[in-house]
């Protein structure tokens, strides 16, 4: 649904030349025109309308000097830096653009007819007098000549299965005589030579020529070698224009019928293929030549009808529909109708033509949407197409109609070149139309109301048509001189010239709608034309930004836009290389774009549909977008904005084949729920997230502590039953507004309404109670599904208010029960009916089940038949509600006590027996006895034996604290009995034996000498613990000093050696590991940086080889351990240390040698304080030498190993866990932290590196007396 733009009209009638001209090129280097004549050729630059430089032909005697030559090709050859010409008497001559030289390099007898250069420039078909083609290199060493009549079909001849004649099938209502009918001679206009077009690839061309046996044309298609492939099949009325598609698939020709006149298409096997009629009867035109443009999107159409004059029509094919783009209607002037017309070899859309008065034009036209710009509900999101004489006008915010097809049409008597909308508010409805013949046509509501004739002598005289008021239009026109050019105001009545002369290049013009302002601003190429309602004149002024810079694009831009952000005008550029501009440019590969509101729609080569904010244009377009960025969305390949309806959600894409597809882009839709939320407009919200599948949950995660105030209004608004109940079934904790749909950059994060609660339960609350309150006969259903999706579904209350529902005019209770059924499984509801202890409510429930009344009948039946707490209890245990059964158990007397021990020891229900029955109760006592037994078979002995103990079972509470070694209140327990003083002493030589075993010496040391009576056992258990100076104080206390000499100083020499030996041991591992740990590191930086010399700078890989990685040799480590994914927690802890290994050359080893350092770190540290003891017991006893050389030992041990901490863990190595946060954290730094968190590293796979050890300084353990 595009139309042809004209963007740049060149002019230039300042060449003269002798004669007129007949063939002209382009040049593809330069730009410049290559134009021969019967007596010269030309190169002119129509930029600097200068001529280059000029050659005669008829001075060296290639054409005659009378003008009776003439020129039958010309052909730009830019590796040769020369132009080939063909002249009608036969020679072929080379000119040099260079030094401006004439050569022949050959000559044809017999003349030649045309010339024809293949796309890639190595061949060329020359066709002579003699109906004969030469093939040629580009060096003119002939190829081959052949024939252009053939009697043989051709390689491709095709193969008959005899299923008849052509004489035989049908013909539709010509009847067999069609078969019979004779081909018709060519027309009597035809020039009668051959034609020559070649296939975009340049592995076939075709020739069209007079067949001498029917005088009708031919078409035959030959292969690069000279052979001849196909023939076509006879055509009446074929004419001599001929054309082959670039892209390859069809060429073009023209073919005269007995009632139209139409353009035919045939394939390489010379069968037709689709057609198309052109305007105009049998008679009234012939057509002179087609030209397919380089990239095969539009045909141009050159004619000459019989009463007007040269036509150039471009024509344009959009879903198997050929529409009529652009006529350039040359008049009846000889003077001014064109002799040669070509299409620029690089750039698509520029057609050259050169008058028979050696004028050159230059058009230069762009593919544009003719979109209502307006911006309100009133805009019917119209879309003008151009199709000839007609204006094609859909309707978009009210139909999608596929084109060809439009919701109505605007007929003309004039084929349109240009279609504009009107730019004021309300009024954008209004379409204007601008026709070949120079008339503007204006309609209001598909009715033409007026219309004006501005003065135009060239066709395409206006161009970039704008509307501005209902009497007011602004266009672009040709200036005084060629380069330069004028805006026109044009009014329905014309009392002066409003022109205003502006620099010559492509000129765009946009409008900016703003309904409190009746200022329009229009862009023309740089400069800023301002019109304004209270002074109806033109300036012109340079376009400044804030800073006061001027604004400028790099490059001339097809389509132009302007946005307002946060009050100020900016400009959007899209060219035609599909950059866009802002006016720096933004992001390339895009194929369209259209502003709608506060957003900026484009569609991308990657096949993406974006939505972007105009207020975080560029960081936008900077990022890929994640998984759940709402503003990409993936589109079919080639998709094309075509118009986004105002104030809705609806953006219309165009495919390539021409079909339209709606789609509603996730970013504009959750701008507008936005905006109906904010709005309290919960109904419209509602509809559109039911419609196009938005998550419910987002009408409350937009803001909850609005939504709670107005859970009324949101009933209110819904008003239905059915939609109240589908919010609620689809109410989740996610919030949704941090997960599937990200609120915008900038808004502000709303905080929960009930902080601490979950959301469903609040929600469910909510709407519960403002429904009771309001009408709880009419909301039951809702009420009841408000208790049912509850985080803990609400069933017993469901059910009974259920069976409570008797309101006249309401719900039944048995559709409520239906209702709920659909809720909840039928066996689970069942079960919960069952627990609401009401038989009525189970039947209920039953008769809606599939359950067979066999099934439960006798079930309910027994449970009539029970006392009540005891039909309770066996509800409750079938229903596994053992603490409920439990509760109601209790109540049933004495005689069911062995059922009470029986289930709480089966369900472990102990703490909750205990409180149903008073302390000083039997039961209690058999209770907390039972208790115990647990805990003493769970390992709590201790807790155990505090039970046995309060219930009077000190003998069994012995037992217990002793096991657990709870040696004081196995003591206060024995005292209590109480035991004879020899058993006590048993006991307490028993429990100093379990303390010894766990290494505590000093509790078994009070033991032995507190209650066994012994001493000296005491005295060696502090020794053996190194507990010296409590040791000594039992020495003396017990005067006993003859211990200190037998065995006190021999364990303090023994201890000193033990920790001497096990100091040097600790460092010298240390140090080898230190030293293991310096080369795995060198050899690892080694790696990272062999991998960027190979793979360069910007490797993306070279992260993975940094300290924190493990990507290094032996593959059979890394082979191993990638199997080690899905296992239990248990093996993956397991599997983590097997990583660690301190093999050489294993993946993880510099993590393991970190690991197994700060192990050696802290081990030396914690001995601090048994080193401090062992140094004041080995001075009190006179061992200087030795205390000092442990003081020494370990001195240099702890400073080696705090010095060499930076060294192993430097900085930035560690690993952080949280965030980097605080009062001297930037927003930068937090961002980055969180980044850096969620980067999926290679490190992921590996183990975390080790956080470096803290040594305790601060722990004075040094003796001063030892130096």
């Amino acid at each position: 649904m595009r139309n042809l733009k004209l963007l740049k009209s060149l002019r230039n009638s300042e060449l003269q030349g002798p004669g007129s001209p007949q063939c002209f090129s382009i040049r593809a280097d330069t730009g410049s025109l290559l134009i021969a004549s019967q007596f010269s050729i030309t190169e002119f630059d129509p930029l600097t309308a200068q001529v280059v430089r000029e050659a005669s032909l008829t001075a060296d005697g290639f054409l005659s000097e009378d003008g009776s030559g003439g020129v039958v090709g010309l052909q730009d050859l830019a590796e040769l830096q020369s132009a080939c010409l063909a002249t009608a008497e036969g020679d072929v001559v080379l000119f040099n653009l260079n030094t401006g030289q004439l050569e022949c390099v050959g000559s044809v007898d017999s003349g030649l007819t045309s010339m024809s250069w293949s796309p890639d420039e190595e061949l060329v078909i020359l066709t002579t007098g003699q109906e004969t083609f030469i093939m040629m290199t580009k060096d003119f060493e002939p190829i081959t000549e052949v024939g252009i009549h053939q009697d043989d079909f051709g390689e491709g001849k095709f193969i008959t299965v005899g299923w008849g004649k052509k004489e035989t099938q049908f013909h539709g209502s010509e009847g067999k005589q069609a078969a019979r009918r004779k081909v018709q001679p060519a027309v009597a206009w035809d020039d009668r030579r051959p034609r020559v077009t070649w296939r975009g690839d340049g592995q076939l061309f075709a020739i069209s020529a007079i067949c001498p046996q029917t005088g009708g044309r031919k078409v035959r298609v030959w292969n690069r070698e000279g052979v001849l492939q196909a023939t076509s099949e006879p055509v009446n009325g074929l004419e001599q224009a001929l054309c082959w598609k670039p892209s390859g698939s069809l060429i073009a020709s023209s073919q005269r019928h007995p009632n139209k006149h139409s353009v035919v298409f045939m394939e390489k096997n010379g069968l037709l293929h689709g057609d198309f009629t052109l305007p105009f009867s049998k008679d009234q035109a012939k057509v002179k030549e087609l030209l397919w443009n380089p990239d095969s999107t539009v045909l141009a159409v050159w004619l000459e009808e019989l009463s007007c004059g040269d036509d150039v029509q471009l024509w344009a094919v959009g879903n198997y529909h050929w529409y009529l783009k652009q006529s350039l209607d040359f008049g009846r002037d000889p003077q001014k109708a064109p002799v040669c017309i070509c299409w620029d070899p690089e750039r698509p859309l520029q057609l050259h033509v050169v008058t028979s008065s050696w004028n050159s034009i230059t058009y230069s036209w762009g593919w544009t949407t003719e979109r209502s710009p307006g911006l309100d509900v009133t805009d019917n999101a119209s879309v003008a197409v151009i199709d000839g004489d007609k204006v094609l006008v859909t309707t978009f915010r009210q139909c999608v109609v596929p084109p060809p097809m439009c919701s109505f049409e605007l007929q003309l008597k004039s084929p349109i070149n240009q279609v504009t909308f009107l730019c004021r508010p309300e009024g954008t409805n209004q379409i204007a139309a601008f026709t070949a013949n120079g008339q503007i046509s204006v309609f209001s509501q598909g009715q033409r109301q007026t219309g004006l004739t501005p003065a135009q002598e060239q066709p395409l005289a206006l161009r970039q048509l704008l509307w501005l008021q209902d009497e007011l239009f602004l266009a672009v026109g040709a200036g005084l001189l060629p380069t330069s050019s004028t805006i026109l105001m044009l009014h329905p009545i014309q009392d002066a010239d409003d022109t205003l002369a502006v620099r010559s290049g492509n000129i765009s013009v946009c409008a900016q709608l703003n309904a409190n302002s009746d200022c329009l601003q229009k862009l023309v190429l740089f400069i800023l034309v301002y019109f304004h309602a209270d002074c109806p004149e033109l300036s012109v002024e340079d376009w400044r930004d804030s800073s006061g810079c001027s604004v400028s694009f790099p490059v001339p831009c097809i389509q132009t836009a302007l946005c307002s952000i946060s009050g100020t005008e900016y400009l959007l550029g899209l060219t035609d290389r599909s950059h866009l501009f802002f006016p720096v440019q933004l992001a390339s590969g895009v194929c369209s774009f259209a502003i709608c509101d506060n957003f900026l729609l484009l569609t991308t080569h990657s096949h993406t549909c974006r939505c972007l904010q105009l207020s975080g244009l560029t960081a936008a377009l900077a990022s890929d977008g994640g998984q759940n960025d709402e503003t990409l969305r993936h589109v079919e390949r080639g998709s094309r904005i075509v118009t986004v309806v105002p104030q809705d959600t609806r953006v219309v894409l165009q495919m390539p084949r021409g079909n339209l597809e709606t789609i509603h882009h996730r970013a504009l839709v959750l701008a507008q729920l936005r905006k109906w939320l904010d709005g309290l407009k919960f109904r419209e919200a509602f509809e559109c997230m039911r419609k196009l599948r938005i998550n419910l949950n987002l009408i409350y995660d937009h803001n909850p502590k609005v939504f709670l105030e107005n859970v009324a209004s949101f009933i209110q608004q819904l008003n239905s039953i059915n939609h109240i109940n589908l919010f609620l079934t689809e109410l989740k904790e996610e919030d949704t507004t941090s997960s599937m749909y990200p609120r915008p950059d900038g808004s502000p994060v709303q905080p929960q309404a009930a902080p601490g609660q979950k959301k469903v339960d609040v929600v469910c609350d909510a709407l519960r109670t403002t429904m009771e309150s309001m009408d709880p006969n009419k909301f039951s259903l809702s009420i009841l599904t408000a208790h049912v999706k509850k985080t803990v579904p609400e069933l017993e209350i469901a059910l009974q208010k259920v069976h409570e529902l008797r309101a006249p005019g309401g719900v039944s209770a048995e559709e409520a029960l239906k209702y709920l059924l659909f809720l909840v499984n039928v066996n689970d509801l069942y079960e919960h009916s069952l627990g609401t202890y009401d038989f009525d409510l189970v039947l209920m429930v039953a008769e809606k089940s599939q359950k067979d009344p066999k099934e439960y009948l006798p079930f309910l039946n027994m449970l009539k038949s029970l006392e009540p707490n005891y039909q309770r209890y066996t509800i409750d245990r079938h229903l596994k509600r053992y603490r409920k059964a439990l509760v109601h158990l209790s109540k049933c007397g004495q005689e069911h006590f062995t059922e009470v021990l029986q289930l709480v020891k089966e369900q472990k229900l102990y703490s909750e027996a205990l409180r149903l029955y008073p302390a000083d109760s039997p039961q209690y006592k058999f209770l907390s006895c039972a208790y115990a037994e647990h805990l003493v078979e769970q390992q709590r002995a201790e807790e155990g034996g505090l039970l046995l103990w309060r219930c009077g079972e000190p003998v069994r509470a012995l037992q217990a604290f002793t096991s657990s070694s709870s040696w004081r209140n196995a003591i206060c327990v024995a005292q209590q009995i109480p035991l004879p003083p020899d058993q006590l002493a048993l006991l307490a030589r028993d429990l100093a034996e379990k303390l010894t075993e766990q290494r505590r010496y000093s509790e078994a040391a009070l033991l032995l000498d507190q209650y066994a009576k012994d001493c000296e056992e005491a005295i060696l258990a502090l020794i053996t613990g190194g507990v010296w100076e409590e040791a000594l104080r039992l020495i003396y206390m017990h005067k006993r000093q003859d211990i200190t000499e037998t065995n006190l100083k021999p364990a303090l020499l023994e201890a000193l050696n033990t920790q001497v030996v096990f100091l040097e041991a600790q460092v010298a591992t240390f140090t080898r590991h230190k030293s293991r740990l310096a080369v795995v590191r060198e050899q690892k930086e080694k790696a990272r940086l062999d991998m960027l010399d190979e793979d360069g700078p910007d490797c993306p890989d070279a992260e993975l080889y940094s300290e924190a990685s493990s990507v290094i040799t032996a593959s059979k480590y890394s082979q191993s351990n990638s199997r080690i994914s899905s296992r239990s927690s248990k093996n993956r802890r397991k599997a983590e240390r097997k990583k660690l290994s301190l093999k050489e050359g294993s993946p993880m080893e510099d993590k393991a040698l970190m690991h197994v350092i700060g192990e050696i770190i802290t081990t030396v540290d914690k001995m601090r304080e048994e080193i401090h003891g062992l140094l004041r017991a080995l001075v009190l006893f006179q061992f200087d030498k030795q205390a000092e050389k442990l003081q020494r030992v370990y001195d240099e041990a702890l400073q080696m190993m705090e010095g060499s901490v930076l060294e192993v863990w430097p900085e930035g190595l560690q690993n952080t866990s949280a965030p980097v946060t605080g009062p001297n954290s930037t927003a930068n730094s937090i961002m980055a932290s969180f980044q850096q968190q969620q980067k999926p590293a290679a490190s992921q796979q590996d183990a975390e590196v080790p956080a470096a050890p803290k040594m305790r300084n601060g722990i004075k353990w040094k003796l001063t007396i030892l130096k």
